[in-house]
């Protein structure tokens, strides 16, 4: 039940987190107001990219990944399906959700608009990158 809402949450995640850092290179490149609005958007990617985390730290806690990774670490590492989802998946996910945060927090200490939205833009979609850089496609869509 956990890897299913993992899964199902991870869709709600990449919605947000594409919508905030196109609307944050929109406001950054059309040198448009920094609203409530933005502030909302980048917040709400910033709480579901830590729930995803949340999940997905206990999942990989009861998974048979971890399992596996405790019991041979060097086998499991030599296993390219088994290193993606029991060493590269969850390290690179908290890489990507601290990019997240990073941006969050400079961008409150921007005054200027473009530079508020740069911080989204910038840090948010690098995390998006990260992210998007090592979901276990296969299984996901299957």
């Amino acid at each position: 039940m956990m890897k299913t809402i993992h899964s199902y949450w991870a869709y709600i995640v990449l919605i947000v987190l594409m919508y905030a850092v196109i609307k944050a290179i929109l406001g950054c490149t059309q040198k448009k107001q920094f609203t409530d609005k933005d502030l909302r958007i980048g917040l709400f990617a910033l709480i579901v990219s830590h729930i995803q985390l949340l999940i997905g730290l206990v999942w990989y806690f009861i998974s048979p990944w971890c399992k596996v990774l405790k019991a041979d670490a060097s086998a499991a590492k030599s296993n390219r399906v088994t290193a993606l989802l029991a060493v590269e998946n969850p390290t690179v996910m908290i890489l990507a959700v601290v990019m997240i945060t990073i941006g969050w927090s400079q961008h409150k200490k921007k005054t200027e608009d473009a530079a508020k939205f740069k911080m989204f833009a910038v840090f948010y979609g690098i995390g998006l990158l990260l992210m998007l850089s090592r979901i276990p496609w296969n299984n996901w869509l299957s």
